[in-house]
């Protein structure tokens, strides 16, 4: 890993309250949340490049699916998670 750098930026004064009030809360600095932040955020963008790298090879590959199918694959996810609920709401 490479040493600590020391950056700025700006950023408006509600959101740094929040942050402080957050930093507080967690017992941590203000630095703390921003190095997890950017963390979480790298993190999740990396993945996203390569699902969208991932997607273009198998475009490139013929590997393709079309509307339809997409559309009974939603739907289907729409089924699970109405079932998930209804599953939910009868335990409660």
């Amino acid at each position: 890993m490479s040493s600590p750098r020391t950056i700025s930026f700006r950023i408006a004064a509600d959101k740094v309250a929040e942050l402080d009030a957050i930093a507080k809360a967690m017992d941590r600095d203000r630095s703390y949340l921003l190095n997890e932040a950017v963390e979480s955020y790298l993190s999740e963008q990396q993945r996203f490049v390569a699902m969208v790298n991932e997607g273009l090879r198998a475009s490139e590959n013929g590997e393709l699916i079309d509307d339809e199918e997409v559309g009974r694959m939603v739907d289907a996810w729409e089924a699970e998670e109405q079932a998930k609920e209804k599953k939910a709401r009868v335990r409660a």
